[in-house]
């Protein structure tokens, strides 16, 4: 097998650790193998740079610090670190569960107190025995254990639930699983055959998408799982991939600039290139699309925020003039270096204060005050719910209509907006008059 099949993929991310070690290789499978032979510490992961060939050897994955997004880096960690699951009886489980089945926390491994411990880290040093982490370093057909903190208690099990391999999270996309039948029970074609069906999925052309044998993978951002079939009358189909009960993993971070394509981007920037505004990715008004946030929950599809998940070339957003479906957006690219990335940490984020009061009737008011005088929330421009309206972006283009931010696009007598209250159907914003004195 490929020595990297046991890693984690996740291009763009760079993540700070104190244990670290710096090498000079010429590719990852090279990086793979200095961390397989790190010595200095337990190796979790590795960073591999493409333009300076850099390789870092890290202790620490992104589950245990800070990632930041990082052009031309690529992040490889370990999946066994990533599991909080046992596969079997548990004997490779390297998760950080610390306390038994009746909540008493663990003994450190390396400690004789209160329990002298028959498996110690210098004795089993293959065996995973760090902290007071549960491990199973006898084989124990119960599953992993420790010694406890408790006098009375020598050792107990802990409570590791069984992995779950044959299901997926979000829509599938990193799903490796073996299933190799389609949900109406049709056998799979290879991926690297072209009969029956021709195809585009070659593995040189997606060497990201583990294209193995004849599983079932999701290469394209489908809603699940599928493969080409084995029948000449059925080029493809869906397969029948159970959801995981168990949340999604964070891997690093969403981006607040574009990285790549920017499909991590989860920036709030909801403004197309050629100014429009953004349609709501739960409405269906003025464009019917199928990208609804409930289908794809790990595609960030969050209020009408510029977003990526089909792959395209970068964020984009479906718009909100009737005659225009869809628009990419302008997102700032990320080219922090090291160092700068390394000072987010120490220096505060500058936000610019935006002066929240109106002049005249408030037509020229831009704020983002989205509270009416009564303290409801202001329904968004593009929205129809609660209240159906004529006051929409597209009617309005010179009148910024952004979301649910107070306007006055009519030339009423102050700054007003639609509520989310039913029965109330709109009110004058919680705003004040600039003093004439006050600069713009």
């Amino acid at each position: 097998a490929d020595i990297l099949d046991s890693y984690l993929r996740t291009d763009g991310v760079w993540i700070f650790t104190r244990n670290k070690e710096f090498y000079k290789t010429n590719n990852e499978k090279e990086c793979a193998g200095k961390c397989e032979a790190e010595r200095n510490f337990t190796c979790r992961a590795f960073l591999f740079t493409r333009k300076k060939l850099q390789c870092l050897t890290l202790a620490e994955n992104a589950k245990m610090t800070v990632a930041f997004s990082s052009t031309d880096t690529v992040l490889y960690e370990k999946i066994i670190y990533l599991m909080e699951c046992k596969r079997g009886i548990g004997t490779d489980y390297r998760g950080t569960e610390a306390k038994t089945q009746r909540g008493i926390p663990c003994q450190k491994w390396a400690e004789k107190i209160p329990h002298k411990p028959k498996y110690t880290p210098e004795k089993y040093p293959n065996a995973g025995l760090e902290e007071n982490y549960c491990r199973n370093p006898d084989a124990d057909e119960s599953g992993p254990w420790c010694y406890t903190t408790d006098p009375a208690t020598r050792f107990d099990y802990c409570a590791i639930p069984e992995c779950e391999d044959q299901c997926m999270q979000c829509n599938g996309e990193d799903y490796h699983g073996e299933v190799s039948r389609t949900e109406s029970g049709l056998e799979c074609q290879p991926w690297d055959v072209q009969e029956p069906h021709m195809h585009g999925f070659i593995l040189k052309h997606y060497p990201d998408k583990d294209l193995k044998m004849n599983y079932c993978r999701n290469p394209d951002g489908e809603l699940r799982p599928w493969c080409f079939t084995t029948s000449p009358k059925k080029r493809w189909e869906y397969c029948n991939i159970p959801r995981c009960n168990t949340p999604p993993p964070v891997s690093g971070l969403g981006s607040q600039c574009l990285s790549g394509k920017g499909e991590d981007y989860r920036g709030r920037m909801a403004i197309t290139e050629s100014g429009k505004a953004c349609q709501h990715w739960n409405t269906q008004f003025p464009h019917k699309h199928g990208w609804i946030p409930d289908r794809y929950p790990c595609k960030g599809l969050e209020e009408n925020y510029c977003r990526n998940p089909d792959g395209e070339k970068k964020p984009w957003c479906y718009t909100t003039n009737s005659s225009i479906r869809w628009e990419y957006c302008t997102i700032p690219p990320c080219d922090r270096t090291e160092e700068e990335i390394a000072g987010m940490n120490n220096v505060p984020v500058q936000v610019p204060l935006t002066e929240e009061c109106y002049r005249g009737k408030g037509q020229s008011y831009r704020g983002t005050t989205s509270v009416t005088v009564s303290g409801r929330k202001c329904q968004a421009w593009s929205s129809m719910f609660p209240h159906t309206h004529i006051k929409t972006p597209d009617r309005f283009p010179d009148a910024d209509l952004r979301d649910n931010y107070c306007r006055n696009p009519d030339g009423d007598s102050s700054p007003w907006c639609f509520t989310t209250d039913p029965n109330t159907i709109w009110e004058y914003c919680n705003l004040k008059r600039c003093d004439d004195h006050t600069q713009e």
